[in-house]
């Protein structure tokens, strides 16, 4: 008991809450199914007839609740309870009674509900596309039907309920049928009818249905139900669709006009005449048509909107390229707008779509005076000095029109009414761009460029009624940077692109424009004044590193491709490196290009001849940072320069590392560039891992003299100064000298001389004992290679001898006589081996 109260609860529950709007349509259905089921449980094996009637309500509204709400499938199972309860309900109902009397007033207790549950899995039948289904519960109503003849409204409109279902779904077989039996059930009894013009509307989309599914075999069908119709409830929709049937089958004009005859004693609205005209016009009954819209006016003689009968006119005469009687019309519309018979404002917005649309196609014929006739007709509806949008986009097509007939001053004319009018539309400025361009004014050409990109990133702009393509602003850049190549004014044609390169999205399109900016700027420098040399090679630079920018971009476009990428990326890494050989007199732009060209050749595979690239670039930047750190420059401008080289070089030895494994570069000198170049910018970093970096030098068995020398010239070399690295360069330097097998006296007599300056400074007195020793065992090898050879240069023997004289007058002030001894008898040694200076010292 206690359960059967609390579903009956929940259910009035469910009741109130979807009352007050608590719980919605599928959550109601939900709460009904748990109470129903709990109902249910609670059945015994004799439930009392109040039990059985409450299980049957319930069952009834669940089941149709599932319905309401698309879930068909789930009513099914209690529709079905609901009949079986209704049997028990006869049943016992019959049990109980005295006589035929109370039988057939039980009987017609439970017709009643059983007509409603049939109706509903009639419903759930359609909705689950189950016609058969449908057709027996539907034939079960018709029997019960007439016992219960109030019902037939409803039965009437169910079945035309499923006509219009089946026929959204293109199941028009099924939909005829529904209809049928929707217009014959509203016949079986006019008292509880739908009514005539229901069954007029049945009629027609039965019509409507005969005519879509197959009207050629369907033909006569379709007219029997629109005749039917017609004669049920006379109704504009049905004598159109009347006309319509009989034009799809071929019907004569004689038949048409008399279908059209019915038409008079109808009363209906401007428009439908309208359409009805332009229906028999589409199909080629010309006659019939203008007979017919001849006839309108008359029928609306009160109209204010009787212009659109003429429109009609117009088009059709437009369409059929009779193009000198639509221009009579159109002067008569003109005449009757400046004699008080002007067309309502959304008649005259149609007239002028219609001029436009001429004037247009004239336009795209190139009968340019043509399309000027028709977009005068437009301008005639206009008043002086009006301004309006529309007038100003008028007023460019006019002046388009005008730069094709070379006719400057009209065209300069119509632009200035357009910028009266929309001064500030991107399409006008376009017009006094063109204007300006066939004029050769540079200065307002660029002018209408700057002012278009200034449009063109106002995403607010508005042409006519429509919204701006987003790609209007772009487009007319494109346009314009073309109409400036076109004429050879190439100023106007780089600050258009500029502009472009700016807004344009499309990766192909700003590629394309960046390599026309480069080859327009770069053709200026070949060409133009020094004095705007490094500001187009700024430009170039500008251009050149918006295009890297982009590539690192274009990976999440998925219009551009991988091998498009790798496609732009070479032509800009190729022109990259020839600016920076063609640059090579300014150093800081020169490194800059080389900078780029590695940088776009990342985004190319890494082959051979790409990584010689790489590898060369790095190498050459790092050589600039390097040279122009030499320069007068500030300590911090010193210290960037030379961590940038720095930089550059740690890179190109991984790329080098990779490189050398694709074949031989034996005679390449990348490795000892990498040294000298790293070498240098460490010790004038004063790099604390300079010495670690310098034992693994010193280990290499191939490295050459030349190198060495360089590396002691580098390590004194201001802010330099690394003494120690110096001696050890030149003392290794000098043990390969004499390892040769014919000593080149010169070169030996120059390594010599720089090892004894660093080890014996001028004017120094106080030496150790061993750095004496150190410097005189290089005199004595001097002394052996003079000996050995008439090639010392006779000078550095003279140098030779000066410093061991002197080093032994030094050491004779400081009272070391001994040693002073020592080292001028070496001096006199040298003066033997003097030519033509020996007398002058002797």
């Amino acid at each position: 008991i206690q359960v059967e109260e609390g579903a009956v609860s929940l259910w009035n529950w469910a009741v109130a809450k979807h009352t007050g709007a608590v719980v919605n349509d599928e959550q109601k259905a939900k709460l009904r199914f748990v109470a129903c089921r709990l109902i249910r449980l609670c059945e015994g094996t004799d439930p009392p007839e109040g039990t059985i009637r409450r299980q049957i309500l319930m069952s009834m509204k669940t089941g149709k609740g599932w319905i309401d709400v698309g879930k068909a499938d789930l009513a099914d199972g209690f529709l079905e309870n609901a009949v079986s309860n209704i049997e028990k309900l006869y049943a016992k109902l019959r049990k109980g009674s005295d006589g035929e009397a109370d039988i057939h007033e039980h009987r017609a207790d439970v017709e009643n509900n059983l007509f409603k549950v049939l109706s509903y899995q009639a419903e759930s039948a359609v909705a689950q596309g189950d016609f058969q289904k449908a057709v027996v519960c539907v034939q079960r109503c018709k029997d019960i039907l007439m016992k219960l003849p109030k019902e037939t409204c409803y039965l009437s409109i169910l079945c035309y309920n499923f006509g219009v279902e089946t026929y959204e779904s293109k199941r028009y077989e099924e939909s005829s049928f529904w209809l049928s039996q929707s217009y014959d059930i509203g016949k079986m009894d006019m008292k509880y009818s739908v009514g005539k013009e229901m069954q007029a509307k049945v009629l027609r989309l039965l019509a409507t249905t005969y005519f879509e599914w197959d009207c050629t075999l369907h033909l006569d069908k379709a007219l029997k139900a629109i005749n039917l119709a017609n004669q049920e409830n006379t109704h504009p929709a049905g004598f159109f669709l009347k006309v319509k049937i009989l034009l799809k089958s071929g019907a004569s004009d004689e038949d048409i006009n008399a279908a059209l005859a019915e038409f008079l004693h109808v009363e209906m609205s401007l428009d439908f005449c309208l359409n009805t005209a332009k229906l028999l016009l589409e199909h080629g009954r010309e006659s019939v048509g203008l007979d017919f819209l001849k006839s309108v006016p008359e029928r609306f003689e009160s109209s204010p909107d009787l212009g659109k009968i003429t429109l009609l006119h117009i088009e059709f005469l437009l369409q059929n390229k009779r193009e000198l009687l639509a221009k009579q019309k159109i002067e008569e519309i003109i005449i009757g707008h400046y004699t008080g018979k002007q067309l309502l404002p959304e008649t005259l917005n149609q007239l002028h779509i219609i001029l436009w649309d001429r004037a247009a196609k004239h336009y795209e014929e190139k009968s340019y005076s043509e399309a000027l006739h028709w977009y005068n007709y437009s301008v005639s509806f206009y008043t002086p000095r009006q301004i309006d949008q529309n007038l100003a986009k008028l007023q460019r097509n006019m002046a388009s029109c005008y730069f094709h007939l070379k006719q400057v001053d009209k065209a300069k004319e119509a632009v200035r009414e357009a910028e009266r009018c929309d001064p500030n539309n991107i399409f006008t400025k376009f017009s006094v761009y063109k204007i300006a361009v066939m004029e050769n004014d540079t200065n307002k050409a660029v002018e209408a460029v700057v002012e278009m990109g200034k449009l063109a990133e106002k995403t607010s702009q508005h042409e006519d009624k429509l919204g701006v393509d987003k790609n209007t602003g772009t487009n007319l850049l494109s346009l314009a940077a073309q109409i400036a190549l076109e004429n050879d004014q190439q100023i106007v044609a780089i600050k258009a692109l500029e502009y472009l390169s700016e807004h344009l999205q499309d990766c192909q399109q700003l590629f394309a424009a960046l390599k026309c900016l480069v080859r327009l700027t770069l053709s200026k420098v070949v060409a133009g004044k020094e004095e705007k040399r490094d500001e187009d090679i700024s430009s170039i630079l500008a251009y050149l590193n918006l295009a890297h920018k982009r590539l690192a971009e274009s990976f999440t476009e998925e219009k551009f491709s991988e091998d498009m990428r790798i496609l732009e990326a070479h032509w800009f890494r190729k022109v990259a490196w020839n600016l920076a050989v063609q640059f090579k007199d300014s150093p800081e732009k020169m490194r800059e290009f080389f900078v780029l060209s590695f940088k776009f050749s990342q985004f190319c595979p890494s082959d051979k001849a790409v990584l010689i690239a790489q590898k060369t670039c790095l190498l050459m930047a790092a050589a600039v940072d390097l040279e122009m750190g030499r320069q007068q420059v500030t300590p911090s401008e010193q210290t960037e320069l030379f961590s940038q080289a720095l930089q550059h070089l740690q890179t190109c030895k991984e790329i080098w590392k990779v490189l050398k494994l694709t074949g031989d570069f034996a005679k390449d000198p990348t490795d000892t560039l990498l040294l000298l170049y790293e070498f240098e910018a460490r010790s004038k970093l004063n790099d604390p891992s300079l010495h670690n970096f310098m034992e693994s030098v010193w280990e290499q068995p191939q490295i050459e003299i030349k190198t060495l020398e360089i590396i002691a010239s580098l390590a004194m070399e201001s802010p330099a100064r690394y003494p120690v690295l110096c001696k050890k360069a030149l003392k290794s330097a000098l043990n390969l000298h004499r390892k040769q097998t014919v000593i080149d006296a010169v070169k030996f007599s120059k390594c010599l001389h720089s090892l004894i300056n660093i080890s014996l400074p001028t004017g120094l007195t106080d030496l150790e004992t061993c750095v004496l020793q150190e410097v005189w065992d290089y005199f004595e090898d001097a002394l052996s290679v003079v000996s050995s050879t008439n090639t010392y240069p006779e000078m550095e023997i003279l140098w030779l001898m000066t410093r061991a004289w002197n080093t032994g007058i030094f050491q004779y002030t400081v009272g070391k006589y001994k040693e002073a001894e020592q080292w001028c008898g070496l001096g006199m040694r040298f003066l033997n081996h003097l030519g033509s200076l020996k007398k002058s010292y002797e």
